[in-house]
């Protein structure tokens, strides 16, 4: 039950709400909601679903147990999906956590189109680091050249694209959500 009290103490920290605020809000006692939180307690199903609905959290954010503390994505494993576009190959290494919005991604790409993206989310920010090969990529009319080492950062939640300046072009993309 550690890892619920955690999930508990991290959602309602999130959501900046008080052990009073949120014990209002879920119906349930201050004093309950202090042991839940202390680990010491044994909720019930129920008492789970308010506190979620009163987060603002699937039920499963608070009961999941924790990940492993170490994940490893071998090169070459992981989801990929090609684009139609060009010759660019996106494998998602971590997807946005609870309490985070965020994806990372190992993308490779080969000289040809350029692959356009249209725009994400309002507040979507690309954070893009270069491992091997040239790339030229930013916002549609403002792309810049990188390198390997080379890092960038632009708005995602306009139109924008990347496209590869040489063979075996690879990179990790974060893509940040506001």
């Amino acid at each position: 039950m550690e890892w619920i009290a955690a999930s508990l103490r991290r959602e309602r920290t999130r959501a900046g709400l008080s052990l009073s605020e949120l014990a209002k809000r879920a119906g349930i006692a201050k004093s309950t909601l202090s042991q839940l939180e202390a680990a010491s307690g044994n909720p019930s199903m129920e008492t789970i679903w308010a506190l979620g609905v009163a987060l603002g959290v699937p039920f499963g954010t608070l009961v999941e147990p924790p990940a492993p503390s170490v994940r490893v994505v071998r090169a070459g494993e992981g989801p990929a999906v090609a684009s139609e576009q060009a010759d660019f190959v996106a494998t998602l290494l971590s997807a946005s956590p609870p309490g985070a919005r965020r994806d990372v991604y190992h993308l490779r790409a080969e000289p040809g189109a350029a692959r356009l993206s249209e725009p994400h989310i309002p507040g979507t920010v690309e954070h893009l680091i270069v491992g091997t090969g040239r790339v030229k990529a930013g916002p549609v009319g403002a792309e810049v050249e990188l390198g390997p080492g080379d890092y960038m950062s632009c708005r995602g939640d306009v139109p924008h694209s990347y496209e590869a300046l040489a063979a075996g072009t690879t990179f990790v993309l974060v893509m940040q959500h506001v």
